[in-house]
């Protein structure tokens, strides 16, 4: 691993095979843990020969924040996530909130934070700047977007795939909270005319297709 390309590791946890993610300063050691999920013992083995300095969150739905107690006392280290509002279910006290346009130090590297509501108000992605990749929580995925609950939310990702992901270049590499990772050049032509449809007063799982 390059000391100028940050280290991203993942696991797949809990029943609904969510996927968590690591990213690890190689020059420092410095690490973040992103969506502690579930299996605590696998995530703090995740972090194996790092430091970790913070836990993040893409949002609050219980398959990303279940082993989040857990982790909170078996790391010592700051939670960031975005103000909210959180799940109706969610019970955590952020010790930071991170808006759009934030920035968050990893040792050498920035993570830029974009605000991508729709499937949940409290949605964001971690860039790592002058790299390709993103982890894009369930704002996207490989076959459609993040399964919204209400009209409103349809529309509001609809928003979100129009100004922010579509915005990003051809090679971002987006990692999303569930299944594989994917370049995000592959799915522009199938994403611009999903969002150029007139989907009525539609919500729920959505596919590109459809």
């Amino acid at each position: 691993m390059s000391e100028n390309k940050m280290e991203l590791r993942t696991r797949q946890v809990g029943p609904w095979g969510m996927n968590t993610y690591a990213l690890i300063c190689s020059a420092t050691g410095h690490s973040v843990l992103i969506d502690p999920g579930d299996d605590p013992d696998d995530l703090e083995a995740m972090l194996a020969g790092s430091t970790p300095i913070a836990i993040l969150l893409t949002h609050s739905h219980i398959d990303h924040v279940g082993a989040l107690a857990d982790m909170q006392k078996r790391l010592q280290v700051p939670l960031l996530t975005h103000p909210g509002p959180h799940a109706a279910d969610a019970n955590f006290t952020a010790d930071q909130h991170l808006n759009h346009g934030d920035t968050f130090q990893v040792g050498n590297h920035t993570l830029n934070v974009f605000y991508a509501p729709g499937h949940i108000d409290d949605q964001i992605c971690f860039a790592i700047a002058g790299d390709n990749r993103v982890v894009v929580g369930d704002t996207i995925f490989a076959g459609g977007p993040g399964r919204t609950w209400s009209t409103a939310g349809f529309q509001t990702t609809l928003q979100t795939l129009r100004n922010v992901v579509l915005a990003w270049p051809d090679d971002t590499v987006c990692y999303p909270g569930h299944g594989p990772s994917f370049r995000l050049g592959d799915k522009r032509a199938v994403i611009e005319a999903f969002i150029a449809k007139d989907h009525g007063d539609f919500h729920g799982d959505a596919t590109w297709e459809m």
